[in-house]
């Protein structure tokens, strides 16, 4: 029925990913057998994990206790959830609910804050909204705001880092940057226009400032920044992890560099003997229900490594690892 991916996968794991809810099913079919199927994309609003976070969203169009409270069943972070299952972009009420945290949230310098009673807005958390915003195609005029703050939070290192307009940091942070780049990647990819060129220079120095650290390692001494980092929880939230940041790196097309190399080899020997990944941890945190169970194979970062592996694999085993 199904053919194998490269060298990581057989027949027998892509049957057990298609197997999975139908969100995994939709992107494995897409991502690894080239086939989008958009009559599986359909009805992940109408099935399995997507059925249950439209179903725990409230009258007024929130979720939780509102934009960023709990974690992780806020608004925010349940969008965040339903565009990473890619549930249909079209689905009209998150695209009221994301259009209700537009215009109820934004901050005196134009971004989105955590909390009303903080001044100051948060590139992370606007990175992330301006993925799912731009993934659910939200009215371009909602999002300049988000964008003018954006850039103006590129530090001189190429970086983002949340901390920089709250107590001045110096340095960029991997968890910030990556969050910028993947909102950077959806906006472009959902053909917007506004201040376009400028986003594209600042992903780029952001996927720059994170290849010096080689996905991992201080650039200084060269050591693991945090074991964290190798750990692949999932959902990952506003955390960076190699598994998502490679995956990143594939969704944004981006062309092979050796800097990847040691990340792509650690991706690559967490494979167990059955061809899966685990979901060795999850954020702590309440949630509205548990998609996978820690400490099993997880469909999710067997996905997420099948498709990089196979975007990366063939040159992850060309290239001379580093001494």
């Amino acid at each position: 029925m199904t053919q194998a991916v490269g060298d990581y996968a057989d027949p027998a794991v892509i049957d057990w990913l298609l197997a999975g809810d139908v969100a995994i099913a939709f992107q494995a079919r897409r991502d690894l057998l080239d086939d989008k199927d958009q009559q599986l994309q359909a009805r992940i609003a109408g099935e399995g994990w997507g059925r249950r976070f439209l179903a725990a969203r409230h009258a007024d169009g929130s979720w939780g206790q509102g934009f960023y409270q709990p974690k992780w069943i806020s608004s925010h972070y349940t969008l965040l959830d339903l565009r990473t299952l890619e549930i249909d972009p079209r689905n009209e009420q998150i695209r009221q609910s994301i259009a209700k945290i537009a215009s109820e949230e934004k901050r005196p310098d134009g971004g989105i804050g955590p909390a009303r009673s903080i001044p100051v807005s948060d590139v992370c958390v606007n990175g992330m909204f301006l993925n799912y915003a731009s993934y659910f195609h939200s009215p371009e005029t909602d999002l300049q705001s988000i964008v003018d703050f954006i850039l103006a939070q590129r530090m001189d290192d190429g970086g983002f880092n949340c901390r920089r307009n709250m107590s001045g940091a110096q340095h960029s942070s991997l968890h910030s940057s990556l969050s910028v780049a993947e909102g950077i990647q959806q906006y472009t990819a959902s053909g917007y226009a506004y201040r376009l060129p400028e986003l594209v220079e600042a992903a780029a120095s952001a996927r720059a400032f994170m290849l010096r650290h080689r996905l991992f390692r201080s650039q200084r001494t060269g050591e693991i920044i945090s074991p964290q980092m190798l750990r692949f929880a999932f959902p990952p939230r506003w955390r960076f992890n190699i598994l998502r940041a490679l995956d990143h790196f594939r969704a944004a097309g981006q062309p092979w560099d050796s800097r990847m190399s040691d990340a792509l080899v650690i991706v690559a020997s967490k494979q167990r003997s059955d061809g899966r990944w685990l979901l060795p941890a999850a954020h702590p945190g309440q949630v509205h229900f548990q998609m996978e169970q820690v400490g099993l194979p997880s469909r999710w970062n067997t996905l997420l490594a099948l498709r990089v592996l196979r975007r990366f694999g063939a040159e992850m085993v060309a290239t001379p690892r580093a001494v």
